[in-house]
């Protein structure tokens, strides 16, 4: 068994990861393996980081052979009983079960299981979509970034680069396993940043101006649209841009933009009990009995759910679930729902903020 300790290369981060807690109780982990399910492979490598002070550390516990397996894992165990915080990539799915499954076979205390575990892959995979990434692979997420890495492998790769070590004793091999997993650490580290973008949809969203422009389109029709510029709650990485259903966001360093259509048009409130409502057809709208039963027999009929409804002219935002009440419909059967921009609301921050954080989870879903 050998234990490999160095010095990671971190970037300057702009996510601070004391909002986890003490950086002195957090453990970041990543292991090595020659196959993916525990009962039919080994554990050859456990790499973990941690913040020694001044910069963050690796500390590998490597196997020089398979029958070291529980050897590293009680070395592991040990030192990893004074942190609190476990954080990793995909740790849920893979990296932690491994370990449980592996205790229990040498009759070990999973120490690990009671600390509190927080998963990078499980927190930025929602935002695939968000910004336009072909997978979530932490190796894509660190190209993103342009994060650099020397190690080329993938961890399937590197079972046979074990086996040849195990048979040999390669230098080149053992350099080869080493770096793939310090480079895991060490980019699980640096892609914290990207955090940043998963507290947009976290995190409260603070509306500082509100304007509205209107222009004309190239279609010669005049259109409005509402510009919204944001306190973001984290700073992000790099510039982040997205458009879809007629929106579009923009968001750099701690700053964001949401311009969103504005409807100047007819739409109708539909009345929740038509049952208490006389339809006129006259007037194009439905009034209720106690005020209806004075107007003639003749000028009236029982409303139904598809016409008990009033017609107001004004400016309005979609919305796509009833967050905002009232709301409108072009027509009873129409799927898309309005919000109008009252008074009240043109003065409303508190209303500006949570309509930026309902259409940015609806566009970027």
């Amino acid at each position: 068994m050998n234990i490999i300790t160095k010095q990671l290369n971190i970037r300057e981060n702009s996510i601070d990861l004391s909002r986890f807690g003490n950086l002195d109780d957090i453990l970041f982990i990543d292991i090595e393996t020659t196959g993916f399910t525990a009962a039919s492979s080994s554990l050859y490598l456990i790499g973990c980081a941690f913040y020694d002070g001044i910069s963050f550390t690796c500390k590998q516990f490597f196997a020089e052979k398979p029958s070291e397996e529980s050897d590293i894992l009680r070395q592991f165990l040990g030192f990893a009983s004074k942190y609190r915080i476990l954080i990793h990539f995909n740790g849920n799915n893979f990296d932690i079960p491994y370990i449980q499954e592996k205790c229990q076979k040498y009759g070990l205390e999973c120490n690990i299981s009671s600390m509190i575990g927080i998963d990078l892959y499980r927190r930025i995979s929602p935002l695939k979509n968000f910004l336009k990434l072909p997978n979530v692979k932490q190796k894509t997420l660190e190209q993103y970034l342009r994060i650099d890495r020397k190690d080329t492998y993938s961890g399937k790769d590197l079972i046979n680069v074990y086996h040849d070590y195990v048979t040999l004793f390669n230098v080149d091999a053992l350099s080869k396993l080493l770096t793939h997993n310090s480079e895991d650490l060490q980019g699980m580290i640096n892609i914290c940043p990207m955090l940043g973008y998963s507290d947009i949809f976290t995190e409260k969203l603070t509306v500082t101006k509100v304007n509205m422009d209107r222009y004309t389109d190239m279609e010669g029709n005049e259109k409005a649209e509402l510009v919204m510029k944001l306190k973001l709650p984290s700073v992000l990485p790099q510039e982040i841009t997205h458009a879809d259903y007629g929106y579009y966001f923009k968001g750099e360093g701690d700053t964001g933009i949401l311009k969103a259509p504005v409807f100047d048009c007819e739409l109708k409130y539909f009345y929740a009990n038509y049952k208490d409502y006389y339809y006129l057809p006259e007037e194009d709208e439905a009034l209720h009995k106690s005020v209806a039963s004075f107007v003639d027999k003749d000028h009236r009929e029982q409303a139904t759910a598809a016409n008990c409804y009033t017609r107001v002219h004004s400016l309005f935002l979609q919305q796509w679930e009833p967050l905002f009440s009232p709301f409108y419909k072009i027509d009873y059967h129409s799927k898309n729902i309005f919000l109008e921009i009252t008074k009240e609301r043109k003065q409303d921050r508190e209303f500006f903020s949570a309509y930026v954080s309902h259409v940015l989870n609806y566009i970027t879903r």
